[in-house]
């Protein structure tokens, strides 16, 4: 590879990830998917469709079964590093959702994190959505008919359920005034 070659494939692939053989099993950190695949692969000098990666490397061509294989592992982690970037950008947004939750019932956070759940699962409406409607709405926005209504029925069923953890609620003390 000549330096001309080299300096201009590397001005080509600034900013992507460096491909790296990672021994079967070992964990890695994850890396930032590039945008589009297409902008961090070298164009091919001679029209091919891959590029031969055989002389950076030093190591023999990728078979066509294992490329498939390859490709489809980096599809497959690049959707698992989207979907917890997603997990870490709505997280915020859940634990606000939680404390207006264990304020409302009241209860502890890991009952608020089940009437957050039922309500997503109830209303077939994802979980951070749910959570932003919660928020949203304590802002002044409408939050959506099925995600209140199942809200309420989850917050009742914890403010009156029998031995639940938490602090004392309104139902528990009309329990104490009946006791005496």
């Amino acid at each position: 590879m000549s330096a001309a070659t080299g300096s201009a494939r590397t001005s080509a692939l600034a900013g992507c990830p460096r491909p790296r053989t990672v021994p079967p099993g070992e964990a890695t950190a994850p890396a930032a998917p590039p945008a589009h695949r297409a902008e961090c692969e070298p164009a091919a000098a001679d029209g091919d469709a891959e590029p031969d990666r055989s002389a950076d490397s030093g190591d023999a061509p990728l078979s066509a079964r294992e490329r498939e294989e390859l490709t489809a592992r980096i599809d497959a982690l690049e959707t698992e590093v989207g979907q917890l970037r997603e997990a870490l950008a709505s997280r915020p947004v859940i634990d606000q959702a939680r404390g207006m939750v264990m304020a409302l019932a009241p209860c502890d956070a890991e009952a608020a994190w089940q009437v957050l759940v039922r309500v997503s699962q109830h209303s077939n409406v994802k979980l951070r959505s749910v959570a932003a409607a919660l928020v949203s709405g304590a802002e002044g926005a409408a939050v959506p008919k099925p995600v209140r209504k199942h809200l309420a029925t989850a917050l009742r069923e914890v403010r009156t359920a029998p031995g639940r953890r938490g602090r004392s609620g309104p139902s528990d003390r009309r329990e104490l005034r009946a006791q005496r």
